[in-house]
């Protein structure tokens, strides 16, 4: 029995159109992003915690719909190099993220290159193009819940 899907229908999974879009797209930010040493996804995961910290581990991987392991792992580098830390909360088993202030350095430093790579994606699409993408990317992690 074959079980090889033709080229029509695996062109059409989500899931690998998803996954090729976030490789390119994530590739131009990094791009754009190099100068201030910040990765596309650094970038990311600093801008949302400046929004919303202090917060739990267990909040921001909720908030960011990601596996605990899988942030944990991602921000093990940003506490490396001095960009964010944790901090005992009310309860000492529970930790609270913060940017220190070397990440809000770096940040700062970042966000008009973000500003840059965001305008020209923005431009590029136009407001309706763009704001139906982001209605359709929401639509789509909804689903998935």
């Amino acid at each position: 029995m074959n079980h090889q899907t033709g080229t029509s229908a695996a062109r059409r999974c989500i899931c690998a159109n998803i996954r090729r879009t976030d490789r390119a797209i994530t590739q131009f930010y990094d791009a754009v992003l190099g100068p201030s040493g910040l990765s596309a996804p650094q970038f990311g995961l600093l801008s949302i915690l400046a929004e919303v910290a202090p917060i739990t581990i267990n909040h921001f991987a909720e908030s960011m719909a990601m596996d605990r392991t899988t942030l944990t792992r991602n921000l093990e580098l940003l506490t490396e190099q001095h960009l964010i830390r944790s901090e005992p909360g009310v309860d000492r088993r529970m930790r609270l993220l913060l940017l220190t202030e070397d990440g809000e350095q770096a940040l700062a430093q970042a966000w008009p290159l973000w500003q840059k790579a965001q305008d020209r994606i923005e431009r590029t699409l136009g407001p309706t193009r763009f704001d139906a993408l982001l209605a359709e990317l929401s639509s789509v992690v909804d689903l998935t819940k």
